[in-house]
């Protein structure tokens, strides 16, 4: 399959729940910036004016729309042999209404659907460790990795499973988040077994685990050969910039001379702290910019660890978390691939434009877009795209993806075996020799 034909939704199983349909963590506190997405003030839905439409004068025939809604229900209601519910017909309008704009990031919330992916997340998670992407246009659910130690691994779940029942419940038409939070994750010393398509054996495979608290540090590090300091970003998490930092001062305080920093498979996460991690590496200047319909912009910078702000035509400065004012001058090497979403491009992007690191691997997914999410008076919430977002030199990468300056596909042997060491990590070694070629 076209690798950028797809979009991967990532998160870590029982351990972070993110919905990814925008690349972005939900948080608990309304208002909260994240990657790809603001959650707005609660929307009055009694203010909205029936039959309004955008400044360019399109809007929809409400009348029209109301008299054949009302044909079909009649319809139904002298014909269809079933009972109906009328609520999940309600919500079945107003989805409808979303996935005609033909964005898969754009969709509508029920409450209860809003309130699952709203909940409050402590940082300790009941689950079984694994990070899992789906394909929004087929809806495959696959597992990018495995946690060491974790219930998935001792069960032998493997990356490239493609998640097929939960408990015996046909899951893929679902949404990940949605399958994750219901069903998934549970009560501590639960089982669940997931049911998997393995296609390197070509069977389906059932897989029993018990749920367990999971703490899984979005951060690994290591020191390999030649002095090449090693640092692993799974995804980003508000805790993700200070994890990075203490990452590299104990691979300095190693004497470290040269850094790899994988983000293979990281589908993105909390906008801040990448920005945090590249505003720690690079010197004065733009990070990420982004731009909206009506023509308002959004500017990271680094200077002052400042957002500046104009989507309302007046400048204004907001904070993004503070790290000590740094800077590195190290050979850098950023390993990606096709799953490297979102925040990880904005890293990715933003040290390349700055001639501050080199790409090596595939091309990254290319998701280069903004979605805001509005809730409504009645407990239901709508996520739009609202914005492009462009790297420092002003390169619009959606659809596109950000090419490796060094491109190495990674073994099939390697990914036939599932797992293996950074030593057999045929990109890893490629970085190391590239770093080397620099120094």
């Amino acid at each position: 399959m076209d690798s950028k034909s797809r979009f991967w939704k990532g998160v870590l199983v029982g351990a972070l729940v993110t919905a990814f349909a925008g690349l972005v963590v939900i948080g608990a506190a309304s208002g909260m910036m994240m990657f790809g997405r603001k959650v707005m003030p609660p929307v009055n839905t009694e203010m909205v004016e029936a039959g309004s439409g955008d400044e360019d004068g399109q809007k929809l025939d409400y009348k029209k729309i109301d008299g054949k809604l009302q044909l079909l229900e009649g319809l139904v209601s002298e014909t269809f042999l079933f009972d109906q519910d009328l609520e999940q017909m309600e919500n079945g309008i107003y989805k409808g209404l979303m996935d005609g704009l033909g964005d898969p990031y754009s969709t509508y919330y029920t409450p209860e659907e809003f309130n699952i992916l709203m909940e409050d997340t402590s940082g300790v998670y009941c689950g079984i460790g694994a990070m899992i992407s789906q394909d929004l246009k087929t809806g495959l659910m696959t597992v990018v990795r495995v946690f060491e130690g974790s219930p998935a691994a001792e069960a032998g779940m493997l990356p490239g499973d493609v998640l097929n029942k939960v408990n015996g419940e046909d899951i893929t038409a679902m949404e990940l988040d949605l399958v994750v939070k219901e069903h998934i994750k549970g009560d501590e010393g639960s089982q669940v077994t997931v049911n998997v398509y393995r296609a390197s054996q070509g069977e389906y495979v059932d897989l029993t685990m018990e749920r367990r608290n999971i703490e899984v540090p979005t951060v690994e590090h290591s020191m390999l050969a030649d002095q090449t300091g090693y640092v692993l970003i799974t995804q980003f998490e508000e805790v993700t910039a200070a994890q990075f930092i203490q990452a590299v001062e104990d691979l300095e305080s190693q004497g470290m001379k040269q850094m790899i920093i994988d983000v293979r498979s990281n589908p993105g996460g909390v906008l801040d702290s990448a920005v945090s991690i590249a505003a720690y590496i690079l010197p004065e200047g733009t990070i990420v910019s982004t731009k909206y319909k009506d023509g308002g912009t959004d500017e990271y910078l680094t200077k002052d660890k400042k957002l500046r702000v104009d989507s309302s035509r007046q400048e204004q400065f907001r904070d993004y978390p503070v790290l000590d004012e740094h800077e590195m001058n190290i050979p850098i090497a950023i390993l990606v691939n096709e799953n490297s979403a979102s925040a990880s491009e904005v890293l990715a992007g933003a040290l390349r434009d700055y001639d501050k690191a080199v790409l090596v691997g595939t091309t990254t997914f290319g998701k280069g877009i903004v979605q805001n999410v509005f809730p409504l008076a009645d407990g239901s919430a709508v996520k739009v795209t609202v914005a492009h977002y462009f790297t420092p030199n002003g390169f619009d990468l959606h659809g596109k993806g950000l090419e490796p300056d060094v491109e190495v596909e990674l073994d099939e042997e390697l990914i036939k075996k599932g797992s293996f060491s950074l030593e057999e990590d045929n990109q890893v070694q490629k970085a190391i020799e590239t770093l080397n070629g620099q120094s």
